[in-house]
């Protein structure tokens, strides 16, 4: 979701200092428009979960503190904003006080996390998963080559699915302290074995985590015309197809499930869209990428078309091709589709922006850990800690649980954690409730 943004840069707050960031800065940003979710905002949490290891980061951020200032009018500002609840839209209502000394905790927490070397990068481990999942993907060919293609199509689905988790954690920088050889790799996984663009998933995946489960700034609740999750979704039905479209979001909790496989399908269209206007985009960093983006998504059509050439008949071909796309699909779904669908949503001006931890405790549930799920999930079961801590590397996210349910009792915040068949039934919750506001307004 690139955010379009005025001409006059932002505030953003910063170890309790006000920094001015100008539009020319906004436009450098490394990490493009992800920074925008935070305009008059408390930035201190976000910042360091996402620039973890940056020494170029901080150094940034030290030449900004020098022009920075105190504002007593942004800082009344964002404290006097109070939240409406609506269907499925939660109100954040921990107090000043409170909210001050849990930033204070958290903060505590996440030096003790380092201390205990939770925080270090683990190169073998992901040398390991590298080799593992290359070799889910070979063995799919091999298949193939063998004359076992239905059997192939659905290992293909598989490593296209764990190449998903492996790109995830190199985007967030998770397997070294090299930034420029985890994007370098993430590009080789995700672009040109998986199909899904680096940069399209950068700007979309990171803006979740920024502003997970907030109205209008998190994408990845925006489903509409499809699906509707609040009531202002209703507002986006305006062409003739949408409006269309909308006289079945009634039965949307009944149709979700069949929706699922088609995930891969709209990820890999959207990357398509993505790269091709890049070097169109105002941020220099999605210029810069432009022409490596495009090769690979392009390497990736290529080798994919060219494996299906290989099979003896246009039938085959079909079936190869439909089983793999749509068992990806379903693979990385399942999974997507459970840690925030199923909780409540905060408005888009709420004060919870300014709690980091509050803010992906209360709009995340943790998947119940076994070894298969950690493998199989790519540890997105531990999806609290990994909000919290999105550089961790995955190998620490089940030790990393237990600090942060002791961290979750002493400040009185819930943590969610459920088997699948109750998460899921909670996200048909949320689906049902909206399916059931659209009939009765239509009544």
């Amino acid at each position: 979701m690139v955010v379009n943004r005025d001409a006059s840069g932002l505030h953003m707050k910063l170890d309790q200092r006000w920094l001015y960031l100008s539009e020319e800065f906004l436009k450098k940003h490394p990490g493009g428009a992800v920074i925008e979710q935070y305009r008059n905002a408390d930035a201190t949490h976000i910042f360091h979960a996402f620039h973890e290891g940056s020494s170029q980061a901080y150094k940034q951020l030290d030449l900004l503190k020098k022009h920075s200032e105190t504002n007593e009018e942004l800082d009344k500002l964002i404290e006097s904003r109070v939240d409406k609840t609506d269907i499925n839209v939660s109100t954040y209502d921990i107090s000043i006080e409170q909210e001050k000394k849990m930033v204070e905790s958290f903060e505590k927490l996440r030096q003790r996390l380092h201390d205990d070397g939770l925080m270090e990068a683990n190169e073998s481990y992901f040398v390991f998963k590298s080799v593992t999942t290359l070799s889910i993907m070979f063995f799919a060919f091999y298949l193939q080559y063998l004359g076992f293609y239905i059997t192939s199509a659905c290992v293909l689905a598989l490593a296209w699915q764990q190449f998903g988790w492996l790109t995830h954690e190199f985007c967030h920088q998770q397997p070294t302290k090299n930034r420029p050889l985890n994007d370098t790799i993430s590009l080789f996984f995700g672009n040109f074995l998986q199909g899904f663009s680096r940069d399209w998933w950068k700007d979309k995946h990171n803006t979740h985590h920024a502003a997970t489960n907030i109205i209008d700034h998190d994408g990845d609740i925006d489903l509409a015309p499809l699906f509707a999750f609040i009531p202002s979704d209703l507002c986006k039905y305006k062409a003739s197809v949408e409006k269309a479209i909308l006289k079945i979001v009634p039965y949307q909790h009944l149709y979700f499930t069949a929706m699922l496989p088609m995930l891969r399908f709209s990820w890999t269209s959207q990357s398509v869209q993505w790269v091709f206007r890049e070097n169109q985009m105002e941020y220099k960093v999605y210029q810069r990428n432009a022409f490596w983006e495009q090769a690979t998504i392009v390497g990736h059509w290529a080798w994919v078309f060219y494996q299906l050439f290989l099979l003896p008949s246009w039938p085959i071909r079909v079936a190869y091709f439909l089983i793999s796309q749509l068992g990806g699909g379903l693979l990385i779904a399942h999974v997507v589709t459970f840690n925030h669908n199923s909780v409540d949503k905060y408005p888009a001006n709420s004060r919870i922006m300014n709690n980091f931890a509050a803010l992906q405790i209360l709009t995340t549930r943790n998947m119940t850990p076994s070894p298969f799920i950690d493998w199989l999930w790519g540890g997105l079961n531990y999806q609290i800690e990994h909000h919290l801590f999105p550089t961790m590397p995955r190998c620490n996210l089940n030790t990393c649980m237990k600090y942060v349910k002791e961290w979750c009792r002493e400040n009185n915040l819930p943590y969610l954690v459920d088997d699948y068949f109750v998460g899921y039934a909670m996200n048909l919750k949320q689906l049902q409730n909206m399916a059931e506001h659209v009939q009765a307004k239509a009544a």
